[in-house]
């Protein structure tokens, strides 16, 4: 290949060719007239002709290109047309004289004009956030490809292209000269001489065949799945159409993808799974895959510089510079040799089990004397908040050092101190190295044959295949000093008698200076070049791994299957802290479902208060103790007068059960009128009354005779509509009491959530319950209000749900937050209604009324008072309602708001005025914000609400978090 020629083609402008121009063309060569529009192109010019309903693209290409190269692009995609198994191509058409490229002149230009089919779809440049469903389909369009076009060949496919990654070095050297940035150009530079530093022994192995060579988020067109995430079935634009690597292919398309990782490099692996699967690569190009995917970044931003200088009015390239430049950031953001061990993992690489061979650095120490510090999730020595504190690893290390003279932390254990409070990535908290803290003074020996450097932090040991950098060492030795295993290397530096502290890392990638920690989701490739140190101390210093899928197949195998778990790879949650959940990981995510912890996760207070009653008593409610008469006490006193007396129950399920029970013993009748789409538990009783489709999709076929539902008044996509519809859904209510006295089927309670709290806290119209308890006690019923999600201080502005609506029950059933987890739930009622119980014999609850859960439910109590946790489910409640309207007005799939204080729901819809329920987008962006490290999950009937009923002490920091996570998700995608 003439270099000449090549880098003449690189500095080729595009023809200039204005849209008039193009129409008459159009018009002369293929008889066609419509509406003209130029589409973008780095060196050729590209028109979109729309004409009786049909679309049609002009393309321009320099005269200087030679005619067989666009006769092998018009081959290749009749070629790919007749293969069933190929992505969707367009087809090239013929002019009016029959020939497929027209030969013409503009303005002096010598050019060359062919006209193709227009396929429908949406290009994914502009798509921020592509989910991994999209990543996946990217590297199987790109497989396919590769396996269609490997038949094909013809003489055009021999050409002198800047895009073919076999000339990416003479390309990257000579666009240089176009890279003004110095910093830029010297990057650029550096990466091109290490990836062909890389390649250079495999190219002599890699397959060569016709390749499209430009498989990028540009030149594929993508439909919608049921979720509204993007899915290429099509691929356009076979300008770069050349003979070159087959694995070529797959690195522009994974480069392509770069700029949607949002930094992380590993985000390409599904496309590489996906490619591998249908296409598998040979070892030979697995290794040489990340190189030449840092070779197409480099080429990508030095090429967009020059052609700037060359074209500077060219808006295709000013609008993909600054992708260009992302995604060359982010492939040389990580060693090659990292992504080469991910890359390998991704494709199935059987890993040889071996470890290197290391004498011990710490000869005089006994193994057995090494005291492991625990510092994950689990950890016991953390204590409430104290993982936060910078130095807390240093602390609880010189702690155990103090104890037993030696004590070391874990190689690759996540480490809860790392983590990160409301983090939108997963942090770095997979440790790549050990520290230990020993006694200063003692003896370190070299653990293998080595030469030692040095920089300003400490030492490093290196041999042909290993370096061990060494920190808190006295070492006399000199720059370059060669030694044998077990000479002496020098002494843990400190003063006599006091504690040092010594960091140790292997690494055999010798030309890295490798991180401290790895995110838990990289670190499989990590540890593959920063290895474990434990052989150095003679003793197993590896952390035990986390197997989440071992540990999510054996709750399968033995926990009942009706037990459902949030999101279908879930992560696994060991610890909290307020708002805040953790992982095994370390990873903390943004507890915003969890109405159950009230007062947050893991608080000190009521851990001590549990933990003081255990150690006194803990019995049932048949015998006598001072708690259940105090707790009792309490609750009535923050129920409505009258309402004084109260049955404690293990559940908000058991408390509806006990409630129905109640009515039935005080007024002598069956009969219940409830609403649809309402949840009130699993029990018999309380599931009779439950009419929620997406708990049970049968609810309305298996509801006993006993039960009569009635319109649910929703006032945002109910049967009525608006501020002023109270009078016409009760009004639904008087008929079926009506229709029940008619039926001889008297009535003995209507129950209802205060707030309509699984339909996604949809405040019940005003005046709604006064005409509805009005009307019902006229039957002589009860009026049952069902608590247990809404109540209890998290509306806010007010205690219990029912006052919103200006009412007082006969009977109040709460649960979950009364508790914080303990399993506790309540009934308050009238001494009347209680006592009519009697009847029906006695009743007691084995945990409801224990001790311990009653010390618990008061230690909730005293909580909520001391910390002022109502005011703060009102205040930031209402800041964070705000938001979600201020969010609604930009984003038309947020189509309501519903519900007050920290019960609130937002709707999503697909239409505003159909309100068509965005179900499968609901759950695609509640899997995106688990991502963002946000816990959420629909609601309703329609699973089209998002649930938000955090702990009441969400701090406003948390709150604004979720937001943003919130608005990045539906401005990005899911």
């Amino acid at each position: 290949m003439s270099e000449t020629a090549l880098f003449q083609r690189t500095e080729l402008p595009r023809p200039d060719v204005t849209v008039e121009q193009a129409a008459n063309l159009l018009e002369i060569h293929y008889g066609l007239r419509g509406d003209v529009s130029e589409l973008g192109s780095q060196q050729d010019r590209n028109f979109l002709l729309r004409a009786g309903g049909q679309a049609f693209v002009l393309k321009i290409c320099r005269g200087d290109y030679a005619l067989a190269e666009l006769e092998a692009q018009n081959a290749a995609l009749r070629h790919l047309a007749a293969k069933p198994d190929a992505p969707r191509v367009p087809l090239p058409l013929p002019s009016l004289s029959g020939g497929e490229i027209v030969e013409a002149e503009l303005d002096g230009q010598a050019c060359h004009v062919r006209l193709l089919e227009f396929l429908e779809g949406e290009v994914l440049t502009r798509r921020k956030h592509l989910p991994v469903e999209t990543v996946e389909a990217m590297g199987a369009i790109s497989a396919r490809m590769t396996l269609a076009l490997g038949d094909f060949d013809h003489p055009g496919l021999e050409r002198d292209l800047q895009w073919d990654l076999r000339h990416a070095g003479p390309v990257a050297l000579h666009l240089l000269t176009s890279v003004t940035d110095q910093k830029r150009r010297d990057d650029v530079a550096k990466a091109m001489i290490v990836a062909m530093r890389h390649l250079k022994p495999l190219t002599g192995e890699l397959r060569v065949q016709a390749t499209h060579h430009d498989i990028t988020d540009d030149n594929v067109l993508a439909r919608p799945d049921a979720a509204g995430r993007l899915i290429p079935t099509a691929v356009i634009d076979f300008g770069d159409l050349v003979k070159s690597w087959l694995v070529a292919d797959l690195a522009m398309t994974c480069a392509a993808l770069l700029h949607h990782a949002d930094g992380d490099p590993f985000y390409v692996l599904p496309a590489i799974r996906a490619f591998n699967a249908l296409n598998p690569l040979t070892q030979a190009e697995r290794q040489a895959l990340w190189p030449l995917i840092v070779s197409r970044a480099a080429v990508l931003v030095a090429s967009s510089e020059q052609q700037l200088a060359i074209d500077p009015d060219n808006d295709y390239i000013r609008g993909n510079v600054e992708h260009e430049r992302e995604i060359f950031t982010v492939a040389t953001s990580v060693p090659f040799s990292v992504m080469e061990a991910a890359i390998l993992s991704a494709t199935g690489f059987e890993w040889p089990v071996e470890r290197p061979v290391l004498g011990r650095l710490l000869p005089d120490v006994e193994p057995a004397s090494v005291t492991l510090t625990d510092l994950s999730t689990l950890s016991p020595d953390f204590l409430e908040d104290d993982w936060a504190d910078p130095q807390i690893d240093w602390k609880l290390l010189a702690k155990a050092a103090g104890v037993t003279g030696f004590a070391a932390t874990r190689y690759g254990e996540c480490r809860l101190s790392y983590t990160r409070l409301l983090s939108p990535q997963p942090p770095a908290t997979f440790a790549l190295h050990v520290d230990a803290c020993l006694p200063a003074g003692t003896r370190a020996a070299a653990p293998f044959d080595c030469v030692l450097t040095r920089t300003s932090q400490h030492i490093i040991l290196q041999s042909e295949t290993l370096a061990l950098h060494v920190h808190g060492l006295e070492c006399e030795l000199e720059e370059g000093a060669s030694l044998a295993a077990g000479e002496d290397l020098g002494r843990i530096a400190g003063a006599e008698g006091s504690v040092g502290g010594l960091r140790l890392q292997l690494c055999n990638d010798l030309d890295l200076v490798p991180p401290l920690f790895a995110r838990p989701d990289h670190a499989e490739a990590w540890a593959r070049v920063c290895l474990s140190p434990a052989a150095l101390f003679g003793v197993d210093l590896d952390a035990p791994a986390d197997d989440a899928a071992d540990l999510l197949a054996r709750r399968k195998a033995h926990f009942a299957s009706p037990q459902k778990h949030y999101f279908a790879d879930p992560p696994r949650i060991e610890r909290g802290f307020r708002e805040h959940l953790f992982d095994m990981t370390g990873r903390s995510y943004l507890d915003m479902v969890n109405n159950v912890a009230t007062v947050g996760h893991g608080h000190p207070r009521l851990a001590a208060a549990a933990w003081r009653q255990w150690s006194l008593l803990n019995t049932n409610s048949r015998f006598h103790y001072g708690a259940v008469a105090e707790f009792s006490e309490r609750l009535a006193a923050l129920a409505p007068e009258g309402l004084d007396t109260v049955f404690f129950v293990n559940s908000g399920s058991e408390a509806v059960d006990l409630a129905i029970r109640l009515a039935w013993a005080a007024t002598g009748r069956r009969n219940v009128v409830s609403l649809l789409e309402a949840y009130h538990g699993w029990t018999v009783a309380s599931d009779a009354v439950s009419t929620s489709l997406a708990d049970n999709p049968r609810a309305l076929e298996t509801r006993p005779d006993w039960v009569h539902p009635v319109l649910s008044p929703n006032s945002f996509r109910g049967v009525h509509r608006g501020a002023d519809c109270a009078g016409a859904y009760a009004g639904a209510v008087r008929e079926k009491l009506k229709e029940l006295a008619d039926g001889n089927a008297p009535l003995a309670a209507f129950i209802a959530e205060s707030v309509y709290g699984n339909a996604g806290g949809v405040l019940l119209p005003p005046g709604y319950l006064q005409q509805v308890y009005a009307d019902v006690r006229a039957a002589g019923g009860l009026c049952i209000a069902d608590e247990v999600q809404v109540g209890y201080g998290r509306l806010g502005h007010v205690f219990w749900g029912f006052e919103e609506q200006g009412v007082v029950p006969d009977i109040i059933t709460i649960a979950k937050g009364m508790g914080n987890g303990q399993p506790i739930g309540a009934v308050i009622t009238s001494r009347a209604i209680a006592e009519a119980f009697e009847q029906d014999g006695y009743f007691f609850s084995s945990s409801g009324a224990s001790p311990v859960s009653c010390a618990i439910g008061m230690a909730v109590l005293d909580i909520m008072r001391d910390e002022a946790l109502q005011d703060n489910a009102r205040d930031v409640g209402d800041y964070l309602r705000d938001r979600l309207v201020e969010l609604s007005e930009y984003h038309p799939l947020a189509g309501a708001v519903h519900g007050m204080g920290l019960y609130l729901g937002l709707e999503l819809v697909r239409d505003r005025q159909t309100l068509e329920p965005a179900r499968e987008e609901t759950a695609a962006i509640c899997r995106r914000l688990l991502d963002f490290g946000v816990i959420m999950q629909p609601t309703g009937d329609h699973l089209n609400v998002l649930k938000i009923k955090p702990p009441l002490c969400l701090s406003y920091e948390s709150a604004n978090y979720f937001v943003q996570m919130l608005d990045r998700v539906l401005s990005e995608g899911w």
